[in-house]
C-alpha cells in the first residue's frame, strides 16, 4: 500500500509536508504506521499548481528518502495546491511512467490501493479508455487506468459521478475475475482548485485517509503527519471528500456495480 498527501491553501513550501513533519511522507516511505506494507520505497512523485494551469510534475524511481533532488526542490518550491505520493508497488514494475501523481491537462491524480486480479483483465479495462486519452496511458498500473477512465466518464464536470462510474467498471471487473479484494483505494485528484478525495473498499477494510485543518489551508492525508500537531479527523468508508479553501464537504461515494 502506498501513502500519500495532498494541500490546498495559502502557499506553503512542499517541504512543509513532504520532508519536515515528524510522520512526514519521506518518513513514510521507511516506516508507515497505518498501512499493510511499512516500506514504500518504489518510487516517488509530487504535483504541484502555481501560475500555469497544468500541474508541474516530479516523479522518479528512487526511494524517496535516498533523492537529493526531492529533497531540494521541496525546500525550494512553494505552492498553493500540491499533491504528494510514495509507492509500494503490487503487481507493476517500478518504473517512472507507473509513478503517482499521474497528469492530464489540469487534472492530476493519485492512488493507495489495488484492484483485485488487474493484471488478469488489464487488456479488457484498456479497451474501455477511448483513444483519444490512450495516448496519455504511459504506464500498466491499475491507478492510471482507473483515472483515464474517469476522464472518459466526465471528469471535467462531474468528478464525483465519473469516479463512482470508473470504480464500479473495475469492480464488476474484478468480481468477474473472482479476484478479492475487489477494490480497496483512496485516491486524491484535483483540477487546480480543490482537491477531490476517495475512501472506499468492496469489503471492510478501506485503507486509511484523515483531513487536517492548519493555518491557512487544509491536509488530506494517508495518515497524520504528526500526532502533536492537532485534531487529524478520519474520514469515514465509502466517502468522497471535496477540500477547498472554503471548506471539507464529506459525502456517500457509491460506486455503480
Amino acid at each position: 500500500m502506498c501513502r500519500w498527501a495532498a494541500y490546498v491553501g495559502a502557499p506553503i513550501f512542499l517541504s512543509e509536508v513532504v520532508t519536515a513533519p515528524k510522520q512526514s511522507l519521506i518518513a513514510q516511505s521507511l516506516r508507515a504506521h497505518e498501512a499493510v506494507t511499512e516500506v514504500n520505497a518504489d518510487g516517488f512523485g509530487m504535483a504541484w499548481y502555481d501560475a500555469q494551469p497544468e500541474p508541474g510534475l516530479y516523479r522518479d524511481v528512487m526511494p524517496a528518502w535516498s533523492d537529493d533532488n526531492l529533497k531540494s526542490l521541496a525546500r525550494q518550491v512553494q505552492s498553493r495546491l500540491f499533491l504528494a505520493h510514495v509507492r509500494a508497488s503490487t503487481e507493476t514494475a517500478t518504473s517512472r511512467n507507473n509513478c503517482h501523481p499521474f497528469a492530464v491537462g489540469r487534472w492530476s491524480f493519485m492512488h493507495n490501493g489495488q484492484i483485485g486480479g488487474f493484471g488478469r483483465f488489464r487488456r479488457s479495462a484498456d479497451m474501455i479508455i477511448p483513444e483519444e486519452l490512450y495516448d496519455n496511458r504511459k504506464g500498466a498500473t491499475d491507478s492510471e487506468a482507473l483515472f483515464l477512465m474517469a476522464l472518459s466518464e466526465g471528469l471535467e464536470t462531474e468528478p464525483q459521478a465519473a469516479m463512482e462510474r470508473a470504480t464500479g467498471m473495475l469492480e464488476r471487473m474484478s468480481r468477474s475475475a473472482g479476484a478479492t479484494p475487489h477494490v480497496r483505494m483512496t485516491a486524491a485528484l484535483s483540477d487546480g482548485e480543490r482537491i477531490y478525495a476517495v475512501r472506499y473498499a468492496s469489503d471492510d477494510a478501506p485503507p486509511s485517509l484523515y483531513h487536517h485543518e492548519r493555518a491557512g489551508g487544509r491536509l488530506v492525508v494517508s495518515e497524520p503527519l504528526d500526532k502533536s500537531s492537532g485534531d487529524w479527523q478520519a474520514i469515514p468508508p465509502s466517502s468522497w471528500v471535496e477540500i477547498s479553501t472554503d471548506g471539507v464537504e464529506i459525502r456517500p461515494f457509491r460506486p455503480e456495480i
